[in-house]
C-alpha cells in the first residue's frame, strides 16, 4: 500500500507537467505528432517508476491505413502499456467527462483525442457519427469495448457502442488481448506490483457483408471476442 501511495506522490505531479508540456506543444504542432511523442514518454516514465516491462506480439499484423483497436481492459496500467510499446500512432475514445479535466482534458483535446457523449441516446449517436467522421479521415483509434476494468480477469459483456462505431467508420477491427496488468494493478485493492505485461494483437477484422446491420454488429462483437479471450490468461 505504502509503495502505491509513493507512486501516486510521483504521478500525479509528473501527469499535470506532461499535460502542460503536451498541450503547449499543440500551440507549435498542429499535427500532434509532438504530443503523441509526450504521450508515449509519459507512459514509458511512468511504467519504469513501477518496474513494468511490456512486450507486444503481432506488430506485423498490422494493416495499412486506420484501424479501430479494442482491447480487454484489467487495470489502469492497460492505457500506460498500449501508449508505450503500440507502433501504430492512434488516438483515445473516451467519456466526455475525462475531457472537462483542468489542463489534462485540455490537453486530450488539442492532442486530438475523441470524446463520447453518453448522458443520452441521441447525444451518443452524435458522439458516434462523429466520431467515425474523424476515423475515416485517417485516424486509428482505441477503445475498450467491455467499457470498464473487469474484477477478475474474465472478459465482461460487450457494450455495442463501439461496433456501431467500426461499422459506421468502414474500417477494420484489430483486437487485442492484454495479459499480467490485473496482476501489476489488481482491482479493487490500493497495491501495486512489479511484473511484465504482454500485448498480443491479432489479425484485423471486417465486417461481413450481406447481413443487417444489428447482425453484422453482433456478429463482429463475437468474433473479437473469442480472438481476445483465445489467448487471455484465466
Amino acid at each position: 500500500m505504502v509503495r502505491a501511495y509513493l507512486y501516486l506522490a510521483v504521478f500525479i505531479p509528473l501527469t499535470l507537467l506532461f499535460s502542460v508540456s503536451s498541450f503547449l506543444s499543440t500551440l507549435f504542432d498542429a499535427s500532434g505528432r509532438i504530443h503523441a511523442w509526450h504521450a508515449r514518454l509519459w507512459a514509458q516514465l511512468m511504467l519504469a517508476l513501477n518496474r513494468v516491462n511490456v512486450s507486444i506480439i503481432g506488430s506485423e499484423l498490422l494493416p495499412d491505413g486506420p484501424v479501430i483497436f479494442m482491447s480487454n481492459h484489467q487495470s489502469n496500467f492497460d492505457i500506460l502499456s498500449l501508449l508505450a510499446v503500440m507502433p501504430h500512432r492512434f488516438y483515445w475514445i473516451a467519456k466526455k467527462e475525462l475531457f472537462e479535466i483542468p489542463l489534462f482534458g485540455h490537453s486530450m483535446r488539442r492532442g486530438g483525442y475523441i470524446p463520447l457523449d453518453r448522458s443520452d441516446g441521441r447525444k451518443a449517436l452524435q458522439s458516434l457519427d462523429e466520431a467515425a467522421a474523424t476515423i475515416r479521415q485517417g485516424k486509428s483509434v482505441v477503445l475498450f469495448p467491455e467499457g470498464t476494468r473487469t474484477t477478475d480477469g474474465k472478459l465482461l459483456p460487450f457494450k455495442r457502442g463501439g461496433f456501431v462505431l467500426a461499422r459506421k467508420a468502414g474500417v477494420p477491427v484489430l483486437p487485442v488481448t492484454i495479459n499480467g496488468s490485473a496482476r501489476i494493478n489488481p482491482a479493487n485493492r490500493i497495491r501495486l506490483y512489479s511484473g511484465d505485461i504482454s500485448i498480443t494483437l491479432h489479425s484485423p477484422v471486417n465486417f461481413p457483408s450481406g447481413l443487417r446491420r444489428s447482425e453484422a454488429e453482433s456478429w463482429m462483437m463475437e468474433h473479437v471476442r473469442k480472438q481476445i479471450d483465445s489467448v487471455l490468461e484465466h
